[in-house]
């Protein structure tokens, strides 16, 4: 059953107060880890022409992750050390446009030719704080670990 709209407002606003609280004391901290894309050097194996298990291809950039032929997320801020970065999702994407993205990330030792893998943890928030506050990667565990779906493991892809 879909949520009537009156009722997922008060639902998101609910979570924004909820979450305010928590994100005043977090800020010192967050402000340590989380950085604007278009300042920050993210892990270089993470960026440039990746292809991945399943056969998609992907170019990313330090401020933009695209899939396909077909999405586009704008990246808003890179958390290095949590592993995960924000992104707005192009608003001519096929569905989800204009709203927010989580990606996590893994290293992967012992795949070859496989070096990381990613997991969309948010696809759909309201907000690039709604998708912060989303953790439900358990990197620990990359075949289940995406909400009881594997990560997508990435490889360097070879130029077209």
């Amino acid at each position: 059953m879909k949520p009537r709209p009156i009722v997922r407002a008060i639902f998101v606003a609910a979570c924004a107060c909820a979450c305010a609280g928590a994100s005043v004391a977090a800020t010192t901290a967050a402000a340590q880890v989380v950085t604007p894309a278009d300042s920050v050097s993210p892990p270089a194996h993470l960026l440039g022409r990746f292809s991945d298990d399943y056969g998609s291809r992907y170019e990313i950039s330090r401020t933009e992750w695209k899939q396909g032929s077909g999405a586009r997320y704008h990246i808003l801020r890179w958390n290095i050390a949590e592993r995960y970065l924000i992104a707005q999702n192009d608003s001519a994407n096929p569905g989800d446009g204009g709203l927010w993205t989580r990606i996590d990330w893994v290293e992967l030792s012992g795949m070859p030719p496989y070096q990381w893998a990613y997991c969309y943890s948010a696809y759909n928030s309201p907000s690039a704080a709604v998708a912060d506050t989303v953790s439900l990667a358990n990197r620990a565990e990359p075949r289940t670990g995406c909400n009881g779906f594997p990560f997508s493991r990435m490889q360097p892809a070879s130029l077209p």
